[in-house]
């Protein structure tokens, strides 16, 4: 298969600060030669600095990232490359759900990223990715993102979020997302091919993972799967759905000074393209 490394290197609005150094030490931890290995033809592509260092402002930045990032998915297509986006936040993947054209999107993360700006209590912009991605806030600002159309709520499966706030539970009781844990992804991917789900974005926040198994950054909270049970889900989702594209996001490396995230990250997609390529 014909890849397509995308790096985004920004966390909260700065260029390679915190989870914006994990692109890099992805491709540094030997990312790209682990595709190379399984016989993929890998390109790597770096956004670089979207804003002047005296316009970083989050969410400015934020939105000005998804946009390059958009852009370079598209291209990535166009020449009938497969987009790897890796991303310091997660909002970064509403660019890559517009550059994908994807219709449906599986959200695998600790968190739900279902607060808005009237529910958040931290003003944390990553806190509303998927909630931007599904058009219930930031609608302006999105609406920027060069082919970006919100993706129904009934087509987004949200995968083993254990760290909710009250807003979001309140939100996730009135909306039709569908909910999964790893060990039992198949209900979840027959229930998004009913709801008319084509094209799919798949995001994988590494915080995802039991971080007695794999620290990856900051946020996380006890329990979660480990990352056999993640390789697993995510290939058995792509097994009948039609994955457009993939996000990996927020690898903070000053968490995890024994490098262990990234040969794992490697068999993950590994077996995630070798799983699509037996469709």
């Amino acid at each position: 298969m014909n890849i397509s490394i995308i790096l985004a290197s920004y966390d909260s609005g700065h260029f390679h600060g915190g989870c914006g150094q994990g692109p890099d030490a992805l491709i540094a931890g030997g990312l790209a030669e682990a595709l190379k290995l399984a016989g993929h033809d890998v390109a790597v592509q770096d956004i670089g600095k979207v804003v002047e260092d005296d316009q970083e402002r989050e969410i400015g930045t934020g939105f000005a990232v998804c946009n390059a990032v958009s852009g370079e998915v598209r291209i990535a297509l166009d020449n009938g490359r497969f987009p790897i986006v890796l991303a310091g936040n997660c909002l970064t993947s509403a660019g890559a759900v517009a550059g994908e054209g994807a219709n449906a999107i599986i959200w695998a993360d600790q968190h739900g990223d279902l607060n808005t700006p009237d529910t958040s209590t931290s003003g944390f912009l990553d806190g509303m990715a998927l909630a931007t991605v599904l058009g219930l806030c930031w609608r302006r600002m999105a609406a920027q993102i060069p082919g970006l159309k919100p993706v129904d709520p009934a087509r987004c499966v949200l995968v083993n979020a254990r760290d909710l706030d009250p807003a979001e539970q309140e939100l996730l009781e009135t909306m039709p997302i569908i909910r999964s844990e790893c060990p039992d992804w198949a209900a979840a991917a027959a229930k998004l091919k009913a709801a008319g789900a084509e094209r799919v974005h798949m995001h994988i926040d590494l915080d995802i993972h039991d971080p007695e198994e794999l620290q990856a950054n900051r946020y996380t909270t006890p329990g979660g799967p480990a990352p056999d049970e993640v390789r697993s889900a995510m290939c058995g989702l792509a097994g009948p759905l039609t994955i457009a594209g993939l996000t990996i996001s927020a690898y903070d490396p000053a968490f995890d000074p024994k490098g262990d995230v990234p040969p794992l990250v490697g068999e993950l997609v590994v077996d995630l393209l070798s799983t699509m390529e037996a469709r």
